[in-house]
C-alpha cells in the first residue's frame, strides 16, 4: 500500500527529521537512507517500522541536525590535495602555470566534496530519543494515509464480490439442471445408436453410466465452497482484526480460483461458461488489488 509520513523531534540541541515513503510490494522491503546512523539506532528504527507495517517497499530517510552546529563545516584535506594536484597538472599542460597562484584556493574549495557540512556530534541517548519520536510521528502520518487507501480498496473489493456472488447464483441455478440434462442427452444418443443397429444395452449398465455422468456434472459442492470463501472474504473486509489480512485474502482468492476452474471443467452449459469467464475476470482484478492489502 502507498503512503507518506513525515515527523520531526528535538532533544536539547539535537533535531531528527524522518520521512517515510511506502509503495506497493508483496512483502516488506525496508531501506534506511540519509544520515549515517549508529547500528543500534538503525535496529531500533527498523523494529518500529516492522511493528507497524507488514507489506510494502518502505524507504525511511533520516536527517539529524545540531542547532549549535549551524554554519559549521569540515574540509576533506585529502581530497583538497588531490584536487589541487590535478588542477596544477592541468594548468601546466595548458601553459597556464605562470604567475604566483596558478591554482587559487578558492578554486580548490569550490570543487564538490572538498567542503562538507559538519557532522552532528554523536550523543546516542539524545539522538536516539529524537529519532524514535520522529519516526513515530512519521509512521502515524503514513498509516493514516494507508488507512484512507485501505477504505477505498474495501469499497472496490466489495463491489467485485457482489459480481462474484451473482455469478454463483447463476451457476447454482443452471448447474441444478445439468445432471438431468446430461442424462437426457445420453439417453438420446443411446436411442439413436440402438435405432441404427442391433446392439442391445444392459439397462442396469445404462443406469450406472447415467449415475456416473450425473455425478460428474454436479457442481453443488463447488457452489457451497464458493459461497463459504466469499463469506470469509466479506467478513475480513468488514472487520479486519489487524493481523496479516492481505495474506488471508491471498489464500481465499486462490481457493476461489480453484473452485471456478473446477466448475468450468465439469460443466458444458454455455451460460455457466459465460459467467465463469466474467467471474474469473473479476477475480483477477481482486487478486491484483489484494496484493496491495496489508
Amino acid at each position: 500500500m502507498t503512503g507518506y509520513g513525515r515527523g520531526s523531534a528535538e532533544r536539547d540541541d539535537r533535531r531528527a527529521t524522518v520521512e517515510i515513503r511506502s509503495v506497493n510490494h508483496r512483502f516488506l522491503d525496508l531501506k534506511l537512507r540519509g544520515a549515517p546512523l549508529d547500528p543500534a539506532l538503525e535496529d531500533l528504527l527498523g523494529a518500529r517500522v516492522r511493528k507497524s507495517i507488514e507489506r510494502g517497499a518502505v524507504t525511511v530517510t533520516v536527517k539529524l541536525d545540531q542547532r549549535d552546529a549551524a554554519g559549521a563545516f569540515r574540509i576533506d584535506a585529502a581530497l583538497a590535495r588531490s584536487v589541487h594536484a590535478e588542477l596544477a597538472r592541468l594548468a601546466a599542460q595548458l601553459g597556464l602555470d605562470r604567475g604566483p597562484d596558478p591554482v587559487p584556493l578558492a578554486l580548490v574549495i569550490a570543487q564538490p566534496g572538498v567542503v562538507l557540512a559538519a557532522d552532528v556530534e554523536p550523543d546516542s541517548e539524545r539522538v536516539n530519543e529524537a529519532a524514535l519520536d520522529a519516526i513515530d510521528a512519521a509512521l502515524a502520518g503514513l498509516l493514516a494515509m494507508r488507512d484512507l487507501e485501505g477504505a477505498a480498496l474495501v469499497r472496490d473489493l466489495t463491489a467485485r464480490l457482489t459480481t462474484l456472488a451473482a455469478a454463483v447464483v447463476t451457476v447454482e441455478r443452471v448447474g441444478a439442471t445439468q445432471p438431468e440434462e446430461g442424462r437426457r442427452r445420453l439417453e438420446e444418443r443411446i436411442g439413436r445408436l440402438l435405432a441404427s443397429s442391433k446392439v442391445e444395452v444392459d439397462p442396469a449398465r445404462l443406469a450406472q453410466e447415467v449415475a456416473i455422468l450425473a455425478d460428474k456434472l454436479d457442481v453443488t459442492e463447488e457452489v457451497v465452497r464458493l459461497r463459504s470463501h466469499l463469506d470469509q472474504v466479506a467478513a475480513v473486509l468488514a472487520a479486519p482484526d489487524g493481523g496479516a489480512v492481505g495474506r488471508r485474502l491471498d489464500f481465499l482468492v486462490q481457493e476461489l480460483g480453484r473452485e471456478l476452474n473446477t466448475i468450468a471443467s465439469k460443466s458444458s452449459a454455455a451460460e455457466i461458461a459465460r459467467v465463469i469467464v466474467v467471474a474469473k475476470a473479476e477475480l483477477e482484478k481482486i487478486r491484483e488489488q489484494v496484493q496491495n492489502v496489508e
